[in-house]
């Protein structure tokens, strides 16, 4: 059996850019994907906080230290500058890797600045039971 748990996540990133004419992803300044493990091109979630929409799209690498998170292609009418957004990726793990798995989670300020990193986040371990047939 397979889970599919939270891996990476970005909360509360603004919106520093929509780019309808880029063929399409989430353009993420690299040093803020890294820090949860984020690799290019992996498949993303994002939610956004200002207006509700919730999709799917893939992740790029924009320049470190630059706090960029731009919405591209058809993910541009989703969103616009300013909008606040949670930006996840989920990895398929079994029971036995669930049970010590932690996601990474940045928290940011509206200046796309960390205020807070969770290498290892705080939530509740699983406790994997064995199946006694």
């Amino acid at each position: 059996m397979q889970l599919i748990l939270l891996k990476s996540k970005i909360h509360r990133a603004t919106v520093t850019g929509a780019s309808l004419d880029y063929e399409g992803s989430l353009t993420v300044s690299a040093d803020l994907a890294e820090l949860v493990g984020l690799i290019p091109h992996e498949k993303i979630l994002v939610a956004n906080l200002s207006n509700g929409e919730r999709f799917e799209t893939y992740a790029i690498y924009g320049p470190a230290r630059q706090g960029i998170i731009e919405l591209n292609g058809a993910t541009a009418h989703l969103g616009k500058i300013g909008d606040r957004v949670t930006i996840m990726s989920f990895a398929r793990v079994t029971p036995e890797e669930a049970a010590v798995h932690r996601p990474r989670i940045l928290v940011l300020n509206e200046k796309n600045v960390v205020v807070r990193y969770d290498e290892d986040a705080s939530v509740p371990s699983f406790k994997v039971v064995a199946n006694k047939a």
